[in-house]
């Protein structure tokens, strides 16, 4: 076990409760062909190569990048996620005329609320999407997706990494589980704010994640 300096420990019990909350937030959606590959910019950017290979794969002709400098990179960045996410994909091979950039939101709502109006500029009418985000955010991205773009058609993956391996020297495993947690709390209560469309959580999924937050994963918790 890890001790941080919190004082959150990561025992077997921690990670066997987290893989649930891991494997719920995953769609398992399958892939299709699509108009565009919406990549949503975050502090990860093994999600702007997974959607570069995606465009490289030919699942789209267009990849749209998504994010200013959100809650997490604000601050630690001074390049705007989505500027950072369109030159990996460029240095991947991805042509940067067929790259659209959108810079200045720092949430998933307003990823779409801006995407919207910068596609409305361009006169492009899309309708189907492989929006790309990060793997313990994909459930919450699909529901903020249909709650602002309900007549668009998606499917939702991430880099392809299991949840073991997923943690790094930027994101240790103590902040992916406290992430996720806040995270799920969010699908639960963002419907009644208007932000997403409902979610069903599983007793299974929700008990897991009232034994985290008992443990003192509540640091990513909605504010009261």
């Amino acid at each position: 076990m890890s001790h941080t300096k919190d004082s959150v420990v990561i025992t077997d019990e921690v990670i066997e409760l987290a893989q649930v909350l891991w494997d719920y937030h995953h769609m398992h959606h399958e892939l299709i062909p699509s108009d565009a590959i919406f990549a949503l910019g975050s502090h990860d950017l093994r999600v702007a190569s997974r959607a570069a290979e995606l465009y490289l794969q030919g699942y789209a002709p267009l990849l749209i990048v998504s994010g200013g400098l959100g809650n997490v990179t604000k601050g630690v960045w001074t390049v705007p996620e989505a500027d950072q996410f369109a030159a990996i994909a460029i240095e991947m091979g991805v042509p940067a005329d067929h790259i659209l950039i959108e810079n200045k939101s720092t949430n998933t709502g307003e990823n779409l609320q801006f995407t919207g109006e910068l596609l409305r500029s361009k006169s492009l009418q899309l309708q189907n999407f492989i929006v790309v985000q990060k793997p313990y955010m994909e459930r919450r991205s699909y529901a903020t997706f249909k709650k602002n773009w309900p007549d668009k058609d998606l499917v939702v993956t991430s880099p392809q990494i299991s949840f073991m391996d997923y943690p790094n020297d930027e994101i240790p495993m103590e902040r992916v589980i406290q992430i996720m947690t806040g995270d799920l709390q969010r699908i639960r209560e963002y419907p009644a704010k208007g932000f997403q469309i409902e979610q069903e959580i599983p007793p299974e999924v929700w008990s897991a994640w009232e034994k985290l937050v008992e443990l003192g994963f509540t640091k990513h918790l909605i504010k009261e």
